[in-house]
């Protein structure tokens, strides 16, 4: 976020478009939220209506005029979209170039070559990890499902052993790791930094992801055996292809706008100079723009010519990327229409008012806040957009690594407990062909062992830093 657009948010923080009172705005709040639990998950409205129309009612309820509430939200929606929209078209390109070119082919065939007995869990997580990163999670979960399923097959290995640290590694990276929509709204929304938030969030997720992927997987194993589904098991991407880029170059590429952004955020902690010509020029191959705009051109030469693209099929390939993004960036926006709703009708400076005096601490607050709303929509988008909004004003006079860790305990509470209300539940169930009560023995426990552990190692380095 710029200088500029903080100032203009404290602005307009400073200046609420209603005069409510905190009970007022207390109840206003909960009825927006309400309305837009209702609208998604008893009458199935699509996310980014149900978050426009929650956003309008909010100001209604605040009592604040419908020009105003509009001009918030449509406000809110634009800087939004502005912000991470670019990044989210450039993570689905990179991600798209990665899946058709057999990129993630030859990461998942080169690890399983050498891996097995044991080893094979934590191949998984380290697999679903790296290719999680440029990412969508059911984009992961679409690339991987018939990995998870073959392995499992062919090496007569318990489904759950195998599948849960895929799973647990997807949504680790979709919660905590930037270029991930969820994590870049909240970075824009509170403020931070996103190499520190990096930097950071790869400190929580490691052990993170260990823990609720191949430790949990033997319990979940236990408690759910079952084979893997026949019908199932669809051909792989790579399969129509002649040849596909290596393991080491793939690798690489993918990895490369994660490199960029830690370099800079590195030089930013060593450095601390934004006179000095180093800094200024790894603030520009580190910003998150360019890092993935760089990735993505590489990628079309390490990933599409090698495998044999022409440069129709990779205009082609960008194309079929973006189309089906325009769902995630509407609701992303919309978020950010509800977040800048929000801090309009000043609901920033009731939660500073009723906070202050509690003896809760920001991170914990910020995680409960994200959790619950979580649990009522059903998705972690709009958990995180929503909190995001809600707790930004407690970063005022945070230091970076604070504000950065902010970022995260939202990011941990919006992935507690995934149940009926989340698509990514059913998508699991039907991949892995268990009952609803297996799935919450097994997924839904998974996330929230993520969410739990997650918040309490950000509160350990909160201590630290």
């Amino acid at each position: 976020m710029t200088s500029l657009s903080v100032e203009i948010l404290a602005a307009d923080a400073a200046e609420p478009i209603t005069s409510a009172g905190n009970a007022q705005l207390g109840i206003a709040v909960l009825a927006g939220i309400a309305v837009i639990v209702l609208l998604i998950t008893t009458f199935k409205l699509h996310a980014f209506l149900a978050l426009t129309i929650g956003s309008l009612a909010l100001g209604a309820f605040a009592g604040a005029p419908l020009a105003d509430a509009i001009k918030s939200f449509t406000t809110g929606l634009g800087s939004t979209v502005a912000g991470v929209g670019v990044l989210i078209a450039l993570g689905a390109i990179l991600g798209k170039l990665l899946a058709d070119s057999g990129g993630a082919d030859q990461i998942v065939d080169t690890i399983l070559a050498r891996a097995g007995g044991r080893a094979m869990p934590w191949a998984m997580v380290l697999i679903a990890s790296v290719i999680g990163l440029p990412l969508f999670f059911e984009v992961g979960i679409v690339l991987l499902i018939p990995v998870v399923l073959l392995v499992a097959k062919r090496g007569n290995y318990s489904l759950m052993r195998i599948g849960i640290p895929a799973l647990a590694g997807l949504s680790v990276m979709h919660g905590l790791i930037p270029p991930h929509p969820g994590p870049l709204v909240a970075i824009d929304a509170v403020g931070a930094n996103l190499g520190v938030t990096l930097a950071l969030g790869l400190l929580v997720a490691i052990p993170t992801v260990i823990i609720a992927g191949p430790l949990f997987s033997r319990y979940a194993a236990r408690w759910v055996d079952i084979p893997a589904p026949e019908r199932m098991i669809p051909t792989r991407p790579s399969e129509e292809l002649e040849k596909r880029p290596g393991f080491g170059v793939t690798v690489a590429t993918v990895l490369l706008p994660v490199a960029l952004m830690l370099v800079k955020a590195l030089v930013d902690i060593v450095v601390d100079d934004p006179d000095n010509g180093v800094q200024k020029v790894t603030d520009v191959i580190g910003s998150p723009l360019i890092a993935l705009l760089t990735a993505v051109i590489v990628a079309m030469f390490t990933l599409g010519r090698a495998a044999g693209f022409t440069k129709e099929r990779l205009s082609s390939t960008v194309e079929k990327s973006l189309a089906p993004i325009a769902g995630v960036l509407l609701i992303v926006g919309a978020g950010g229409g509800f977040k800048q709703t929000l801090i309009d009708i000043g609901v920033g400076q009731m939660i500073l008012d009723f906070s202050k005096d509690w003896s809760i601490p920001a991170l914990l607050l910020a995680w409960l806040i994200a959790v619950a709303i979580r649990l009522a929509t059903g998705s972690a988008t709009v958990a995180t957009i929503s909190a995001a909004g809600l707790v930004a004003p407690l970063a005022e006079g945070m230091s970076t690594s604070e504000v950065s860790l902010l970022v995260l305990a939202i990011g941990a509470g919006s992935l507690f407990f995934s149940h009926v209300n989340d698509a990514g539940f059913w998508l699991v169930k039907e991949y892995f062909g268990m009952s609803v009560g297996q799935t919450v023995k097994t997924w839904s426990v998974m996330e929230t062992i993520i969410s739990v552990v997650g918040i309490g190692f950000v509160l350990l380095l909160s201590l630290v830093l």
